[in-house]
């Protein structure tokens, strides 16, 4: 980093940045240049990630709650690449940054923009992955989510798919299937014949129920990202304590994962130590891009959108709720 002469100023890969000594956010236990120099070791397979997809970043401000930002500002440099997508819940464009190399990158942690979380399809709207986001309750030991990514993986193998699998950096576990040439609605529907398929191997474990109500203390098996949904990347740090970071695990070593061990203090190191020759664990550990079995599909399709399912679930609650209930004591007159 070349220091410049406003001040707390620095410029880094052309940049100039301020602060970068101040804690990144309250409780973090790092500061901003820990994260601009986490993205720096990290450019090449980040870049890998985005490159080309639309991001949306989770940003921190001093004294404010992290808020979530797709529109890159005007007062972004011109040089950032971005592409616009109309979103129709909103019915707006949204201008959408493009991290296509490692100066963008710094920029975005210039920004406090700690979380990095890009479209699951490309830039071309092509599927290229499916996802299962395994999403524990509260209070419920990892051990659990690793039991429940085990369901995952005897589903996939039964279907004659391999996967990868990554932590969320949260208390979470990202399973990752990457496929060719998949229709959007295909790829979702998939997820859901993988999810429901992990379910019936252990009920008692997983579940695929949406409304929080009705999971009763299992691991949720979110099928939900595909289309224009988003994940947190292979090697986002996330905004905990710690700062910890989404990081790939080989599927034998699942078990001796601990939730936080890997921060913007060490994934680098760990990245370089786990793949001496590409720095990349997660480039070589995700599978070629494999065709989808059709009977998966057709099994999906007969499965309804989650999101669609929990929306009239709750709403014949709601009406339930304010539906008074029969007066007993009218039963039988006449």
């Amino acid at each position: 980093m070349a220091r410049a002469d406003a001040g707390d100023t620095e410029a880094v890969e052309g940049v100039e940045l301020k602060h970068l000594d101040a804690e990144l956010f309250e409780g973090a236990g790092a500061t901003k240049r820990d994260l601009v120099e986490h993205v720096r070791a990290l450019a090449g397979p980040l870049v890998a990630e985005l490159a080309g997809r639309p991001l949306t970043v989770t940003r921190v401000r001093p004294g404010q709650r992290p808020f979530v930002q797709k529109n890159l500002p005007p007062s972004a440099p011109e040089w950032i690449a971005t592409k616009d997508v109309w979103a129709e819940a909103s019915h707006r464009t949204v201008r959408y940054p493009l991290a296509e190399d490692g100066r963008t990158l710094v920029w975005l942690a210039g920004q406090r923009a700690v979380e990095l979380h890009p479209t699951v399809l490309d830039g071309d709207g092509r599927v290229t992955h499916l996802v299962l986001d395994l999403d524990p309750p509260a209070d419920a030991p990892f051990s659990a989510v690793v039991a429940a990514a085990r369901l995952v993986e005897r589903a996939l193998g039964e279907a004659g798919l391999a996967a990868a699998v990554k932590t969320s950096g949260a208390k979470g576990l990202h399973v990752v299937v990457p496929v060719r040439d998949v229709a959007v609605d295909d790829a979702a529907a998939a997820t859901r014949a993988l999810a429901a398929r992990a379910e019936r191997l252990g009920p008692d474990v997983a579940t695929t129920a949406f409304l929080l109500a009705d999971r009763g203390g299992r691991v949720f098996l979110d099928p939900t990202r595909a289309g224009g949904g988003s994940l947190a990347c292979c090697y986002s740090p996330r905004v905990r304590p710690g700062v910890p970071v989404s990081f790939p695990v080989p599927w034998d070593a699942l078990d001796d994962v601990v939730p936080g061990d890997v921060t913007v203090h060490n994934a680098a190191r760990l990245a370089a130590q786990a793949a001496p020759e590409t720095g990349d664990p997660w480039r070589d550990a995700l599978p070629a891009p494999q065709a989808l079995p059709p009977v998966l599909v057709e099994e999906g399709r007969a499965i309804p959108v989650p999101r669609v399912a929990a929306m009239h679930e709750g709403k014949r609650r709601a009406r339930a709720r304010r539906t008074p209930a029969p007066d007993q004591d009218q039963g039988g007159q006449g």
